[in-house]
């Protein structure tokens, strides 16, 4: 989680274009983790890989990204965490694809804005648009990453721990 969080704070510095940067591609990985723990183990253990990775992931990227990014992404990442794991937490039961889609399609919005505005406000960037690529990229993203949701799901009971 964490090392997904500060590659993403690394790369969301490199624009593509007008519209996008590369960190777009990496972040929403995090949602894949935090859905699978919470598939598997429930949101209480969610909440603990996100504040483990919060707190890993904060400290790296103050050294590796400018303040402003660190932040952003702080701040931006516990917002939208707890925005997927309360949503998943309550489609839980539904068809298999919809906690994790709705979670990560509304936490990709709140992730999106709060990080936009703290990390680019007032600079040179044009992070309205930026964030509206970035934005874009998460929800195909969302889509894509119900694939590699699907094929853990069968795999998941390795990841609770074995009654004491």
């Amino acid at each position: 989680m964490a090392a997904v969080i500060v590659l993403s704070n690394v790369l969301v510095q490199f624009v593509i274009n007008d519209w996008l940067t590369w960190g777009a591609f990496t972040y929403p990985l995090i949602f894949l983790v935090t859905d699978l723990t919470n598939r598997a183990v429930g949101p209480v253990a969610a909440r603990k890989v996100v504040a483990v990775g919060f707190v890993v992931a904060v400290a790296v990227s103050l050294w590796l990204a400018p303040w402003r990014i660190a932040v952003a992404s702080g701040a931006a990442f516990l917002a939208a965490q707890a925005l997927d794991i309360a949503v998943f937490n309550r489609l839980r039961q539904a068809s298999w694809w919809k906690a994790p889609l709705i979670g990560s399609v509304l936490a990709s919005v709140l992730d999106t804005a709060i990080f936009f505005y703290i990390a680019f406000a007032g600079s040179e960037f044009d992070w309205v648009t930026l964030g509206a690529g970035d934005l874009a990229v998460k929800w195909l993203m969302a889509v894509v990453l119900l694939a590699p949701y699907r094929a853990m799901l069968p795999h998941l009971q390795a990841w609770v721990p074995a009654a004491r």
